[in-house]
């Protein structure tokens, strides 16, 4: 029987290893590119607008019509079509007059440029959802090992200060003091747990993965977020102006606009249908081969509602475009101080405070498992510890978010 569970056991704990993938950033996001749904069936928008502007190259096909005889009178005769009876046939290309070709294909094209801002702008969204998922996840357990240690040494002195209560040598109200920090710690880890859960959900899905995702992250790839670069607002500006695609979609959406206003204005200008016809027996001579040209008259319809309301959207592009300089302004703004604060306060993080930390933990523990110091003592001690972990924990954390949020806000990698 024990065998049997000890097969069942290593059975599981070999599956856990499996579901679990330890990646870099790097290959993290290339494998993103690779199996995001929502990217690949983003990038058929794209393939679409490619084929209306095939479709918008492409002349309307001419057409054929034809004439025979039914019944002949005079001869008694079905279908007389032969050589002394009646056919006719004719053949008429439509030929566009006023540039409608060449404005429709421009304005396609354009439409085309819009799809792939548009493809761009969703992977600068979901990139920054795989970054932060990705960091969040590394600093959760960097904060579930600190307080999984902490719980493990506090469970010990639970079982103790529990063994040394019944015998009496212990009050009991010591032994709910240690009981209630030990709640404490559980509590907190299992928010940092469910945290996890939902950024590692969000990360699976977003790389099309199955099993759990450990993140491979070095100390430099923390400390690039904290360089001191000589950054300014004004050059964050300019380089979001050229580089964010939701910002160039709104020039894009005028220069389409006015491509549909000639293309609006264009279509009031009469389209030519020539033709040419072979007719038997029923014009005026035998065989003959003329040529025909029709052209509509523009008498009631020119066009003129469709022209005006291609200028009022046209107007409506450019007060949008107008709002979305001042709204990218204000971001980057907001994004830049954010960094700056926080790569402040990171730096400010010296390396030996963490050191000196590590080292009054375990001397706290030693002291109070040889009664050097009291209960009360070493529970303050254990809470101000355990929040100044997370707190510096979390400085890391704020730092690579808030430097990723820059990333993002100018579409460019700053770190």
């Amino acid at each position: 029987m024990k065998k049997k569970l000890g097969f069942i056991l290593l059975l599981f704990a070999n599956q856990a290893i499996v579901a679990q993938k330890t990646i870099t950033l790097v290959d993290c996001e290339g494998q993103f590119l690779k199996n995001n749904l929502t990217l690949l069936a983003a990038h058929y928008n794209i393939d679409e607008a490619k084929a209306l502007t095939i479709q918008a190259k492409i002349w309307d096909n001419p057409s054929f019509n034809t004439d025979l005889n039914v019944y002949n009178p005079e001869n008694n005769k079905y279908f007389d079509i032969g050589t002394n009876g009646q056919k006719a046939f004719g053949i008429q290309q439509i030929i566009y007059m006023g540039g409608k070709k060449h404005n429709g294909i421009q304005l396609a094209k354009t439409n085309e440029k819009i799809a792939e801002l548009q493809f761009n702008d969703l992977l600068r969204t979901l990139k920054l959802q795989l970054r932060t998922s990705f960091f969040t996840i590394y600093f959760n357990s960097k904060n579930l090992e600190n307080s999984e240690k902490q719980i493990a040494h506090i469970q010990e002195l639970v079982n103790s200060y529990n063994v040394q209560t019944q015998k009496g040598n212990i009050a009991l109200k010591e032994l709910v003091r240690l009981q209630s920090l030990f709640l404490n710690l559980k509590n907190d880890r299992n928010e940092i747990l469910n945290s996890s859960i939902e950024e590692q959900a969000n990360l699976r899905l977003l790389l099309g993965e199955t099993g759990n995702i450990v993140p491979l992250v070095t100390d430099a790839d923390i400390n690039k977020y904290s360089k001191n670069n000589n950054f300014d607002v004004k050059s964050l500006e300019e380089l979001a102006l050229a580089n964010r695609p939701d910002y160039l979609q709104n020039q894009k959406n005028i220069e389409a606009n006015e491509w549909n206003i000639k293309l609006q204005k264009s279509l009031a200008i009469p389209d030519v249908t020539l033709g040419t016809s072979f007719d038997q027996r029923g014009s005026a001579f035998r065989n003959q081969v003329g040529g025909s040209i029709g052209i509509p008259l523009p008498l009631w319809n020119n066009n003129k509602g469709n022209i005006k309301l291609s200028k009022y959207i046209l107007e409506q592009s450019k007060a949008e475009k107008q709002n979305a300089t001042m709204q990218l302004q204000t971001e980057i703004y907001s994004s830049y101080s954010k960094w700056f604060e926080a790569a402040k306060n990171y730096n400010e993080l010296r390396p030996k405070m963490v050191a000196d930390f590590e080292t009054v933990y375990n001397g706290i523990l030693e002291n109070f498992q040889k009664r050097n110091i009291s209960l009360l003592e070493f529970t303050d001690f254990m809470e101000s510890y355990n929040l100044a972990a997370v707190q510096m924990n979390e400085l890391k954390k704020k730092v690579v978010l808030s430097g990723e949020e820059l990333n993002n806000t100018i579409n460019k990698d700053l770190f």
